[in-house]
């Protein structure tokens, strides 16, 4: 890629994507093509196939995605898989069709199977079940990635398939609802800490910046604080999903978009699968190679936030995979690694949501 590559990065204003876009201004790459969904459907395979004509991308960064935590990802599990396999197979089709230089596909550690040895390597796909909350969405990006291998074979194309672990950064998603485990803890030990002080105008602020629970657009002040409760928000603790005790892995934004520039920018299919006698995971695992109990990051996010009631976890309800490590040696190997370590991400995070009220 130069600076006047046209770039598209699809699902620009998401998580990720809004990162790599931030990062590419900051490089001073200039032509960097981006559309919202409500200008661009990317489930209509012939809308992508006119934005493609139209715009004739050189690179591609596939970071559109339907995403969620572990609730989402269990109840809505249609959705997830159906969105996601039509999302990659329009941008990567269209893509092909079009003669793109390079692709970069964006999926998740959760392609792993469920009891995989840890740390985990490229080479563990496929051998063993997936974790059952997340299977669909797995699958999904398992497809993706398969995708980009399959090409790169019969066609000889260069696209390369990254495995995030659990992102977190600007722009991350706090909807109640839907979140991830990271911000979703941030906003419910922001919220406990507004209710023990009484701050009632910034439960509202924070109520009207990111609504739940269709209480309208002008709610009562008992009310939103009694829905809060649906969430495990009370007036003087907070109530987890789980047991506590799996283990995870976080990266900051940020750095993914920067670890995806550079493999953008140095790293080739064919570097991926020389030497190879049957050319299979050749994707890369994105990480930090480093991991904490849920339990222990919930006091971190909660001495952050400034909450110091009780933290109570409700292991009713499921823990999903206990331990999810990636080893990062071939992205070691490839020349990278992560800046911004869990500490420090996490107060940036908080910084970045009051200052987002």
């Amino acid at each position: 890629m130069d600076k006047n590559s046209r770039i598209y990065v699809a699902g620009h204003t998401g998580l990720v994507g809004s990162a790599i876009c931030g990062l590419l201004v900051d490089r001073g790459y200039v032509n960097i093509i981006t559309r919202s969904h409500s200008e661009l459907e990317l489930m209509d395979r012939s809308v992508v196939q006119k934005f493609f004509d139209a715009e004739h991308p050189e690179y591609v960064f596939l970071a559109a995605a339907r995403v969620g935590g572990i609730m989402a990802n269990n109840t809505y599990r249609a959705d997830f898989i159906y969105d996601n396999l039509q999302i990659q197979q329009n941008v990567i089709g269209e893509s092909f069709s079009q003669g793109v230089k390079k692709l970069l596909f964006l999926g998740s550690t959760c392609i792993y199977p469920k009891n995989s040895p840890q740390p985990i390597k490229e080479e563990y796909l496929l051998t063993g079940e997936l974790e059952y909350t997340n299977e669909p969405y797995a699958i999904a990006k398992i497809a993706g990635l398969k995708m980009c291998e399959s090409f790169n074979i019969q066609y000889g194309t260069d696209y390369i398939a990254v495995m995030p672990t659990n992102l977190y950064g600007p722009n991350d998603n706090f909807d109640l609802d839907r979140s991830h485990v990271l911000p979703a803890m941030m906003r419910k030990f922001y919220l406990a800490r507004c209710i023990m002080k009484n701050d009632n105008e910034a439960i509202l602020k924070d109520y009207m910046a990111r609504p739940y629970g269709n209480l309208g657009s002008n709610p009562e002040l008992h009310d939103i604080i009694a829905k809060l409760e649906d969430y495990g928000i009370y007036s003087s603790r907070i109530k987890l999903w789980g047991s506590g005790k799996p283990l995870r892995e976080f990266l900051w934004s940020e750095d993914m978009a920067d670890a995806c520039l550079y493999i953008m920018q140095n790293v080739s299919a064919t570097d991926l699968c020389r030497n190879k006698k049957e050319i299979r995971n050749c994707h890369i695992n994105i990480g930090t190679g480093k991991e904490i109990s849920i339990r222990d990051l919930a006091s971190k996010i909660a001495q952050t936030a400034g909450y110091n009631g009780d933290i109570e976890f409700d292991a009713a309800k499921p823990d999903g995979t206990m331990r999810k490590l990636t080893d990062v040696s071939k992205l070691d190997a490839l020349g990278w690694s992560y800046k911004v370590g869990l500490d420090e991400g996490i107060e940036k995070l908080f910084e970045w949501y009051t200052g987002h009220l």
